[in-house]
C-alpha cells in the first residue's frame, strides 16, 4: 500500500508521491520560465545592438559610395584613355598574331600542296617501277621455267636410260643365273634326277586320270616305277599299265628286258618306258619288243591312247562275251571299205592339222601347243585303234600307208624351251 497523508481540511487522503511530483513540477516550471525570460531579454538586447550596428554600417557605406563616386569621377578620363590604349594595343597584337597565323597557314598550305604533288609523282613512279618489276619477274620466271623444264626433261631421260640399263643388266644377270641353275641341275645325280622325274610322272598321271589308281613302286623294289590301274567311268577294272621313267643322257638296250620282266612280275597288260634319250630309229614314240617307248613330249598323248585302248578293249571283251554275231558284224565292218574310208578321213584331217600347226606355231606358241596336244591325241587314238584292230583282225585288216609308225613320226628336232607363261600341263614334260 502506497504512503498516503490525510488532508486536515478536507479529510482526503493524498498519496505522498503524487504530492511530491506536483511540487517538483511546479518548481521546475518556475525555473524554466525564469530562464526563458532571461533569454528573451538577452535576445532583445542583441537585436538592439545589431540594429545600431546596421545603422552605423549603412552610414559608412553611404560615405564610402560617395567617396568612390567622387574618385571614379576624377579618375574616369584617365582610365578611359588607358583602357582605349590597352584595347588598341591588344587589337594590334591580335591582328599581328592573326597575320602571322595566316602567313604560317599559307606557307603550310604551299608545303602541303608541294608535298602532295611530290607524293603523287612518287606514286606514279612507284606504279611504273612496280609494273616494270612485274614484267621483269614474269620474264625471269618464264626463263627459269623453261630452264627447269629442260633440266627435268634431261633428268627424266637420264633416269629412263638408267632404268633401262638396270633392267637390261637384271635380265642379263637372271639369264646367267638360269643358265647356272640349268648346268647345276644337269650335273645332279642320275638317281635324284630320276626320282624327280618319277614324282612328276606320278603327279601328271593323277591329274590326267583321276578315276585310275596310281601306285608308286617303292624305291629299290623290283617292278618298275608306277603302276596305273585303269578304270572306266563305271569303276570297272580295265587293265594295268606299268610305267618306267629314265632321265639319262644315253639309251640302254638293257632297260627293255628288265621292264618286260617287271611287267610279268606285276601282271601288267602294258609296259611303258619314258626317257629323255630314245633308241636309234625312234623319234617320238613306238613299241619295241612289246614295250612302249616314248619321249617326254609325247607322254601325255601315248598315256591317253593306251588307256583309251584298254578301256575300249575291256568294253569289247565284255560286249563280245557270248555274242558271236556281233563279232562277225564287227569283222565285216572292219574288213570293209567304209572303215578304211573313215580311217583315211581321220588321217587326212591329221595331216591337215599338222600343216596348219607348222604355220601357226611361229606366231602363236600357245595355240600351237594346244593344237599339238590335240593332234597328238588324235594321232595316238587313231594309231591305237588301228593297232587294236590289227591285233584282232591280223592280216585281214586293210593296210593304210599313212598310219604306219614311220609315216606319222613327228619332227626330229628337239623340243624348244617352253616360253614364259606356258600352261602347267604343257610344261611338265
Amino acid at each position: 500500500m502506497a504512503d498516503t497523508i490525510r488532508c486536515p481540511n478536507c479529510n482526503v487522503e493524498i498519496e505522498v508521491s503524487a504530492v511530491l511530483s506536483a511540487q517538483l513540477r511546479a518548481q521546475l516550471q518556475k525555473e524554466v520560465e525564469a530562464q526563458a525570460r532571461r533569454k528573451d531579454e538577452e535576445i532583445a538586447k542583441r537585436e538592439e545592438n545589431l540594429g545600431q550596428r546596421e545603422q552605423v554600417l549603412d552610414a559608412s557605406r553611404r560615405t564610402l559610395d560617395q567617396q568612390v563616386a567622387e574618385r571614379v569621377a576624377q579618375e574616369q578620363p584617365r582610365l578611359l584613355l588607358e583602357a582605349e590604349k590597352k584595347a588598341q594595343e591588344a587589337v594590334a597584337l591580335e591582328v599581328h598574331d592573326l597575320t602571322d597565323q595566316l602567313n604560317l597557314a599559307k606557307n603550310k598550305l604551299g608545303e602541303a600542296q608541294r608535298s602532295e604533288l611530290q607524293l603523287r609523282q612518287e606514286r606514279r613512279d612507284l606504279e611504273a617501277q612496280r609494273h616494270e618489276l612485274e614484267l621483269t619477274v614474269t620474264r625471269t620466271i618464264d626463263v627459269e621455267r623453261a630452264a627447269i623444264r629442260e633440266e627435268a626433261k634431261r633428268e627424266a631421260e637420264e633416269q629412263n636410260r638408267l632404268n633401262v640399263a638396270d633392267k637390261e643388266k637384271l635380265i642379263t644377270d637372271l639369264r646367267g643365273q638360269i643358265d647356272d641353275l640349268k648346268r647345276i641341275a644337269e650335273k645332279g645325280s642320275p638317281q635324284a634326277r630320276g626320282e624327280v622325274m618319277e614324282l612328276e610322272l606320278e603327279e601328271l598321271l593323277r591329274d590326267l586320270f583321276p578315276h585310275d589308281t596310281i601306285d608308286a613302286v617303292p624305291v629299290g623294289a623290283h617292278g618298275g616305277d608306277i603302276l596305273q590301274r585303269v578304270h572306266d567311268n563305271t569303276g570297272l577294272d580295265c587293265g594295268v599299265i606299268l610305267w618306267e621313267a629314265k632321265r639319262t643322257k644315253n639309251w640302254s638296250d638293257g632297260w627293255l628286258p628288265k621292264l618286260r620282266n617287271d611287267q610279268r612280275a606285276a601282271k601288267a597288260h602294258v609296259a611303258v618306258l619314258t626317257s629323255e634319250e630314245l633308241p636309234k630309229g625312234l623319234e617320238t614314240f613306238g613299241c619295241i619288243d612289246g614295250v612302249w617307248v616314248t619321249s617326254r613330249h609325247c607322254l601325255t598323248g601315248l598315256a591317253a591312247a593306251l588307256r583309251h585302248g584298254m578301256i575300249e578293249a575291256a568294253r569289247t571283251r565284255r560286249s563280245l562275251e557270248g555274242r558271236r554275231n556281233k563279232v562277225e558284224l564287227l569283222y565285216t565292218y572292219l574288213a570293209g571299205s567304209e572303215f578304211r574310208q573313215r580311217i583315211e578321213g581321220i588321217v587326212e584331217a591329221f595331216m591337215t592339222l599338222k600343216d596348219d600347226l607348222e604355220s601357226e606355231k611361229r606366231s602363236m606358241h600357245r595355240l600351237w601347243a594346244k593344237r599339238e596336244k590335240q593332234l597328238e591325241r588324235a594321232a595316238l587314238n587313231t594309231a591305237g585303234l588301228y593297232g587294236d584292230l590289227g591285233g584282232i583282225l591280223g592280216s585281214s585288216l586293210p593296210q593304210i600307208a599313212n598310219l604306219e609308225l614311220a609315216m606319222i613320226a613327228l619332227e626330229t628336232e628337239p623340243p624348244a624351251l617352253e616360253p614364259v607363261g606356258a600352261s602347267d600341263e604343257d610344261s611338265r614334260f
